[in-house]
């Protein structure tokens, strides 16, 4: 272990493993080490015995249930975006290769008490229950101005220049009611609060485009993707990766004390009484928790079912968003579903996260609105982890350290966070500019 690194990567969690990727395929040494005996951190995998040992405490989950193998139940279950920012860094790096994809069935919203299938075309908007005749017709017009929008065609603008036009009004132009501004923003755009209405425009529409054509990619009933037998295949994906790119994987280490010099910057990470060198390190807030501060919770109820969600058309996989105005809350709530048909469970067996941003210390009760869209469960697991930002500067310590896992059950914040560590690391934009199909081949049984 006394050679030295360019980098070294401390934690197999999904945002460190996708840096340990990037940063191998652009040429630079990477040792990834992590304190645990498996892959994926804060964000693994969990059969069925895994599951009932870390919330019960026993490792006998009852027989009715099926077999613990067939389980595999992400902690932080996301689903992808299939033209958003991870499936780009995945094909980008050739993580593809070793994963299988199938589309996700449904994406609902929720509106006064009820949930609807989230429109984002013209068309979609004109079918939709979620609006009367006449907002319909104005929401069709909003669709076929973000549709056509180009940002380098000035005819596609109709005067407004979004980088300085705020959402609200460019909304407003269009006469769209509240409930409207609710699903755009929150199911459509998928802002977590408010505050988007106020901000330059040019962010939600780019958003929306997004949602609409990761829709149109595999003509499913979402525009989410996510890969079979869940988030677990994607830590081991990267860590293949790597290894394909000389960069070296070590589990199991005690430890992993990041050692800095007088200076304050690190310039290595002992383990075991052997010290590696490296010019910076990137970790999770979890080995550095001098360096960060709590910035929140996320609550959140797993739920093992026998049944797909009511009112998804019988949904095998789906998400559903309900929006804060909805529920009188400050932030989102988030139901994710998956099954057997993404070999996450047992043949008719329905796993559903219910998940926020916890605001009171009883998730039993916050998480109410969410868990009550389920119907009939069979266990229910409640869980609330702390969410925790960096405060250091990474200039004068040399250490990356990533944001914790957000309560959103799609991916595009966490590969948000992702790129500007990169960023920050190289000093320069990642490449993502690829060819989208190159992700579709193992998607077209979807």
């Amino acid at each position: 272990m006394d050679e030295e690194y360019d980098v070294i990567v401390l934690g197999t969690g999904l945002k460190e493993c996708i840096l340990s990727g990037l940063l191998s395929v652009d040429g630079l040494k990477v040792l990834h080490m992590d304190r645990n005996d498996y892959y994926g951190g804060e964000s693994t995998s969990l059969n069925l015995i895994q599951l009932w040992k870390r919330f019960k405490g026993t490792d006998k989950p009852p027989e009715h249930l099926g077999p613990s193998k067939e389980y595999n139940v992400d902690m932080v279950p996301k689903f992808m975006m299939a033209n958003g920012g991870l499936v780009r860094v995945l094909i980008h790096t050739s993580v593809t290769k070793y994963l299988n994809f199938k589309a996700v069935d449904g994406s609902f919203v929720y509106n006064k008490g009820k949930i609807y299938k989230v429109p984002a075309t013209d068309v979609e908007a004109l079918k939709s229950t979620l609006m009367g005749l006449f907002e319909k017709r104005r929401a069709r017009k909003f669709f076929i101005y973000v549709q056509d929008y180009e940002e380098n065609e000035p005819k596609s603008h109709e005067g407004m220049d979004l980088h300085k036009v705020t959402s609200r009004e460019v909304i407003s132009k269009y006469g769209l009611d509240d409930n409207t501004i609710d699903f755009i923003g929150h199911a459509l755009a998928l802002h977590r609060d408010d505050s988007y209405l106020d901000e330059p425009a040019i962010d939600t529409v780019k958003r929306m485009k997004l949602y609409a054509e990761s829709l149109a990619r595999f003509q499913g009933g979402s525009p989410y993707i996510y890969p079979l037998y869940g988030l677990g295949e994607l830590p081991q994906g990267f860590a293949r990766l790597s290894a394909v790119y000389g960069g070296t994987y070590m589990l199991n280490k005690p430890e992993c004390k990041v050692e800095f010099d007088e200076n304050g910057k690190a310039y290595g990470v002992t383990s075991e009484g052997e010290t590696a060198k490296c010019k910076k390190v990137v970790c999770d807030p979890s080995y550095l928790p001098s360096k960060v501060k709590k910035v929140g919770k996320v609550a959140r109820a797993i739920c093992i079912m026998s049944h797909p969600i009511p009112n998804t058309n019988d949904s095998q996989s789906v998400q559903i968003i309900l929006p804060q105005k909805q529920l009188g809350r400050r932030s989102d709530m988030y139901v994710f579903c998956c099954s057997y048909t993404h070999n996450v469970a047992p043949k008719g067996k329905y796993i559903a996260f219910v998940s926020t941003e916890a605001e009171t210390d009883h998730p039993e009760t916050e998480l109410k609105p969410g868990i009550d869209l389920l119907g009939p469960v069979n266990e229910t697991f409640f869980d609330t982890y702390d969410r925790y930002e960096p405060t250091n500067n990474h200039e004068e310590d040399s250490c990356f350290i990533s944001t914790s896992y957000d309560a959103t059950t799609h991916f595009e914040t966490t590969v948000e966070d992702v790129i500007s560590m990169y960023r920050k690391i190289t000093g320069k934009e990642p490449d993502l500019t690829v060819d989208l199909n190159a992700a579709s081949a193992a998607a077209d049984d979807a």
